[in-house]
């Protein structure tokens, strides 16, 4: 596969990381409808699936490029690269753009969850009775997790560790969000918010030789915690991508019909019109996590007034769908290149 791709094929895979980096942190957008749209998926559940027995028998007898070859490294290096320099990078910006233009940087991502039903949904051609109650059973998950209420958090290290093989599903499944499971399961902020900070104080303090963390219990169960959770998800990243190249290949037409069922119903989270909830403490104040910032307990969606900022919304939703258009123009035309 990857003496086929040109250095601009390698480019976009990172470009292409970026995305799906991008899209794993924003609650109620999945990594995998990037990777599926863009036209790598099968592709990307098939060199995870390889990290397996083989694999690690390669790495332990020291057989490192026999390694790298048979886990199609080079194309999980680059797509990885992308999502590490997004978590630092358009994640931040995602961030700035999510505070002050909330209401269209919600409606780009729906337009593009409803432009990626169109690109999937067009070149199935296999419904039948069964891939019908499939897709029927994808939308009534996907719209029960949309409006399920958030649990309260849990560090309990176990849950921490379910968390991260239930949160990583967003880049294995299209449909299913990571970010907005974590907050359905009440610790998106402490494993995505506090632990992230608190590993990041922690490089800060080796690299000025300030060792005086190890002393301050909260930071070493942070880290611990955040350990487990990355354990957790590396765990969920192998298994599921085991199970769904099972599926991908035994019973691809209902996994697909599913799968468009997911990205159906995942379009009540993204739903742009909805006013934030932010949990509210004991004595009446808004709770704010390790950086300040108020923590979303939920959404609260409404049915907009017709007015020009709803008129600019939906500009902006059909932006979102030329933009799956357009990877979905160039994830043809690598794969045409790549046969």
């Amino acid at each position: 596969m990857e003496s086929t791709r040109t250095l601009r094929d390698k480019i976009f895979l990172v470009l292409k990381g970026l995305g799906m980096g991008a899209a794993n942190k924003v609650p109620g957008v999945s990594g995998g409808v990037v990777a599926f749209v863009a036209g790598f998926y099968e592709e990307f559940i098939y060199s995870l699936q390889k990290v397996n027995r083989k694999a690690f028998k390669l790495l332990t007898n020291g057989r490192f490029n026999s390694f790298f070859n048979y886990i199609n490294g080079r194309f999980l290096g680059l797509l990885f690269l992308g999502m590490v320099v997004s978590y630092f990078s358009v994640s931040k910006l995602l961030d700035y753009l999510i505070v002050r233009y909330e209401l269209y940087v919600w409606s780009v991502f729906f337009g593009m969850i409803a432009g990626s039903i169109y690109y999937i949904n067009k070149d199935f051609r296999d419904w039948n009775q069964r891939t019908y109650v499939s897709l029927a059973c994808g939308i009534i998950l996907g719209l029960s997790i949309s409006f399920l209420n958030p649990a309260k958090e849990n560090d309990n290290l176990w849950f921490v560790f379910l968390c991260g093989i239930i949160s990583v599903s967003g880049m294995t499944l299209p449909g299913f969000s990571g970010s907005f499971i974590l907050i359905l399961m009440g610790n998106y902020v402490l494993l995505l918010v506090d632990s992230v900070n608190a590993l990041y104080d922690t490089f800060s303090d080796l690299l000025s030789g300030n060792l005086n963390f190890i002393d301050n219990p909260r930071r070493i169960t942070q880290l611990k915690v955040l350990a487990v959770f990355t354990l957790g998800s590396v765990t969920g990243l192998v298994t599921f991508s085991h199970v769904l190249s099972y599926i991908l290949k035994h019973y691809k037409s209902i996994t697909l019909s599913t799968i468009i069922g997911f990205i159906i119903g995942s379009l009540g989270v993204v739903w742009p019109w909805k006013k934030t909830i932010y949990k509210i403490g004991e004595n009446g104040l808004f709770l704010k996590d390790s950086t300040g910032e108020r923590v979303v307990e939920n959404y609260q969606r409404y049915i907009p007034k017709l007015d020009l900022e709803t008129l600019y919304a939906v500009l902006f939703i059909f932006l979102g769908i030329l933009i799956v258009l357009a990877l979905e123009a160039y994830g043809a035309k690598t794969r045409k290149g790549i046969k």
